[in-house]
């Protein structure tokens, strides 16, 4: 490979920053799209060494399990310009581009010191992006996100310390979940890919972003997470009761959800979370799985949150209460998002149903009996919330009296690729599995298989509209499990502020009053200090100094 492809973005990214707002739309636009089909066909290698402090970094590794998530990285990349173009705001463009470079960047490098290095890019970059959208919820949403990836980074960087002291390797390969610095990768990856209890971070910060700038967020950080653990930890059993917890509580909380675009955040918890099941359980067949899941994730995610970004960018509204019939009006958005909603579900003929099922048929290929029965079950409740909950309450149900057009021809053309590849690689699952890190025996469209998906939705779309009542949606807040963190810390700063400025005031007083003694005249006679000093030696005179000027220091501070 005759250049990076991760530097290129980034690169795009800063030079947006110094042209025009039609550089990212005749110029990063095309460049990414030959970036993606140099992807499609380029050979596995590695390349770009360099020595650092005695050790060596790789800056390019091409291999099975990196060329899967390269390619639909800069197609996601690619999908994501052509939706933004009309974004006026060319800074968060240029944030994206070094967002979605640097998330190549990771995949690529084949060091734990370089994959650090772009992560914590991403974490700034993405923090950027969620800024950009420059408003009140934005700027609170951003600082926190901020704080939970560079908790993760310290983390990570602690047991990349302790990895290398310990044996001296820096290669990112499988690592030693034994090992305590192993553990301390392992849970810093697991932070950036939303596992539960600190997933929270996503439906707070993923909608607060412009309506183009959650499509960006929705591809990179989590997807670049799962590729971490199925390089550095597959076969860990822990995963898949992780995964299990993530898939139930992403469920719940979408169906408990109001704002459409948390909504979808929530669902992103819990497809990652059968990608962590399918991690935990190791096996070629499982990391297949787990690894094109994340491909077709990333593209039906993407697409139903332009869908909903679309509805957002029309109409200026997020919440379902506030939405409805919009079908009258919007239709192409509205048959985007079906089939967005119908991927996710895994219905036939759809990419989710060649993907996700493998993981599935993973775990009964091991004799792991009540995970399939949760994989099953988990499958209807995704039904529910996405496939059905979205679309229904923001295009059909009541008529919200809302009649705007749908979105400009550049977003359409964006969610027109999207839908297309959703529904090419249902109908011809060859084209995906041919890029999968292991070869693949599973055949998707058999009798049985087909029959008991359609039962299985079946199900879950008549539960749905029996218990329509009770899912109908209220101007409510849910609390999510870092408001158990959140509210402790706000309580505690408001404590300590008040104890501080009565300490302060208190201080302030009594310094007051003690200079005001005949004895601190006294002390802070100057005739009486050069004396005092006179026969002191230079060093205990230069510390005496010292002290005497921190002790002011300190005053200044208190009073």
């Amino acid at each position: 490979m005759l250049f990076h492809a991760g530097f290129s973005v980034i690169i795009l990214g800063f030079l947006g920053f110094v042209f025009s707002n039609s550089f990212h739309r005749y110029v990063s636009t095309p460049v990414c799209f030959l970036l993606f089909i140099t992807a499609i066909f380029i050979e596995n290698q590695t390349g770009l060494f360099f020595s650092f402090s005695e050790y060596d970094l790789i800056l390019l590794r091409i291999d099975s399990l990196s060329r899967i998530f390269l390619i639909v990285f800069l197609l996601m990349t690619f999908c994501g310009l052509i939706f933004a173009i009309n974004q006026k705001n060319k800074k968060e463009i240029s944030w994206a581009l070094i967002y979605a470079g640097s998330g190549v960047s990771a995949l690529l490098a084949g060091d734990l010191l370089s994959f650090f290095v772009f992560c914590e890019v991403m974490a700034i970059a993405s923090t950027f992006l969620i800024l950009s959208a420059k408003t009140e919820g934005s700027r609170h949403a951003g600082f926190r996100y901020a704080l939970v990836h560079f908790f993760a980074g310290v983390l990570i960087m602690i047991g990349i310390a302790g990895m290398i002291d310990t044996t001296g390797n820096i290669s990112f390969n499988l690592l030693d979940f034994d090992n305590i610095y192993g553990k301390f990768i392992f849970v810093g990856f697991l932070i950036n890919a939303g596992c539960y209890p600190i997933s929270s971070w996503i439906p707070d910060a993923y909608p607060e972003a412009s309506y183009s700038g959650s499509v960006f967020l929705s591809a990179f950080t989590t997807k670049t997470a799962v590729y971490s653990i199925l390089r550095g930890f597959p076969g860990t059993e822990l995963l898949i009761y992780l995964g299990l917890i993530m898939i139930f509580y992403g469920i719940i909380y979408a169906l408990l959800e109001n704002d459409m675009r948390r909504i979808l955040s929530y669902s992103i918890v819990n497809q990652v979370g059968f990608m962590l099941v399918g991690a935990g359980i190791g096996t070629e067949m499982a990391i297949n799985g787990a690894s094109s899941h994340a491909f077709a994730h990333i593209l039906y995610k993407a697409l139903l949150l332009m869908s909903a970004g679309s509805v957002f960018y029309m109409t200026g509204k997020r919440n379902c209460t506030d939405l409805g019939g919009l079908f009258q009006s919007m239709p192409i958005t509205m048959v985007c998002g079906v089939i967005g909603a119908l991927a996710i579900s895994a219905f036939p003929l759809t990419s989710g149903f060649v993907t996700k099922s493998m993981i599935s048929y993973a775990a009964a290929d091991e004799h792991l009996f009540y995970v399939w029965i949760g994989l099953v079950a988990a499958s209807a409740g995704v039904f529910l919330h996405a496939g059905i909950k979205f679309p229904w309450f923001v295009f059909f149900q009541k008529d919200s009296g809302l009649r705007p057009p749908d979105p400009p021809n550049n977003m359409r053309a964006a969610m027109y690729i999207l839908s297309a590849l959703c529904i090419l690689l249902g109908c011809f699952p060859a084209i995906i599995y041919s890029i999968l890190p292991y070869q693949v025996n599973y055949e998707p469209y058999t009798v049985s298989h087909v029959l008991f998906q359609l039962q299985l939705l079946l199900f879950a779309g008549v539960a749905f509209f029996v218990m329509l009542p009770f899912l109908k949606r209220t101007k409510t807040i849910s609390l999510d499990s870092d408001w158990v963190v959140r509210r402790p810390i706000i309580k505690s700063v408001y404590f300590l502020e008040k104890l501080f400025e009565g300490t302060k005031s208190q201080s302030h007083q009594l310094t007051i009053r003690l200079l005001e003694k005949p004895f601190a005249r006294k002390i802070f006679n100057s005739k009486k200090i050069v004396k005092l000093t006179m026969n002191m030696s230079t060093n205990v005179m230069v510390l005496s100094l010292q002290a005497i000027f921190f002790a002011f220091l300190l005053l200044i501070i208190i009073t």
